[in-house]
């Protein structure tokens, strides 16, 4: 090999590694400029690379390295909308590699007291705002199909962790819940409901006020079979959750902490107050889990008509047959609230 040959050889492998390095730069080595070891970005609904790009800048070094990439892998002519995942230390290859790759959202929902609330919470996970969330699920059309109103849809939510796009629509969203919600009501449950004479939304409207009575998972079927009894004489249910609920409605509050019913609470003029409308409340005062469900369709056998919180075992209650020995019960519970000083 002559020595013109060996230099121009030489210059051609200098030059191999000179653009191997730039290409290495440019497409692999890291372009992040974030602290943490991942985050996530979110591509809204219609965005184009435009809109991409203003999204991703806080998080890159810079742009042009991205926008080589981006186009000869075609990404600038194929946004797609969702979540999507960047680590720390990322290339553009990586990167346009993530933004391909829609992550899903572990979706979770649970002790809401009211379709807003529950509106609230899952479009801080979603896409959907919850103005239009709220208004897929109080479309009349849907309600009258699938037998619901808007004061009872909120039965149709079953707690539990769900996954899901973050671009979902509220319409898709609101449709995988129903079949949720069918898929719940299985054929035991259906007929555990008709043997105690209640719909699946009246089950789990009497939950939402067991879920609300107790937290202890041992008294729930006896606080299901209190209520129950009630309803099966003829009782008014005056439960105490429906009244707070009912307070809680009419001063349009329901960030307030209420420990005590007063007395001239049990008279207030609400569709939700027990003390003075017979049979169950229009709709759920919660979300009950899926415990208070059960118990309601797995009631305890007992004959017990009133019940109040203990004194002696806190979280728990003392049932009673009897009124003159609910009496005495709750009386014991009146004078402890007035010897810790809870007037509300």
């Amino acid at each position: 090999m002559n020595k013109k040959l060996k230099t121009i050889l030489g210059i051609g492998a200098l030059l191999f590694l000179v653009v191997a390095s730039v290409v290495y730069v440019k497409f692999f080595s890291s372009n992040t400029k974030f602290s943490k070891e991942e985050l996530f970005v979110e591509i809204p609904t219609g965005s184009n690379y435009e809109d991409v790009k203003k999204i991703i800048s806080p998080y890159v070094n810079g742009l042009s390295g991205f926008e080589l990439m981006a186009n000869l892998r075609s990404y600038d002519e194929n946004v797609k909308p969702g979540r999507f995942l960047l680590k720390k230390g990322m290339g553009n290859f990586a990167i346009v590699a993530s933004l391909r790759r829609n992550v899903p959202v572990k979706l979770a929902f649970n002790n809401q007291e009211r379709l807003e609330n529950l509106c609230v919470r899952i479009s801080s996970q979603i896409e959907p705002d919850t103005t239009k969330l709220l208004a897929t699920f109080r479309d009349p059309k849907f309600l009258e199909e699938n037998q619901f109103t808007k004061d009872n849809v909120i039965a149709m939510f079953i707690p539990n962790s769900y996954e899901f796009y973050w671009n979902t629509s509220a319409e898709k969203f609101r449709d995988k819940m129903l079949k949720e919600y069918k898929k719940f009501w299985t054929l035991e449950r259906l007929t555990k409901a008709k043997r105690l004479g209640l719909t699946p939304v009246q089950v789990i409207t009497l939950a939402s006020i067991v879920h609300k009575e107790t937290v202890k998972k041992s008294e729930r079927p006896v606080v299901a079979k209190v209520y129950l009894n009630r309803l099966e004489q003829g009782m008014l249910l005056q439960a105490d959750p429906t009244v707070i609920y009912a307070v809680k409605s009419r001063d349009n509050d329901f960030e307030q902490v209420i420990k005590r019913v007063l007395y001239a609470d049990l008279t207030i003029s609400s569709p939700y107050n027990t003390y003075v409308n017979l049979g169950l409340p229009p709709g759920p005062i919660a979300m009950p889990d899926i415990d208070a469900i059960e118990a309601v369709l797995s009631p305890d056998d007992n004959d017990y008509i009133y019940f109040c919180a203990s004194v002696e075992k806190f979280g728990y209650h003392e049932f009673a047959s009897t009124y003159a020995q609910h009496q005495v019960n709750a009386r014991k519970y009146a004078e402890w609230l007035n010897s810790t000083g809870t007037n509300r």
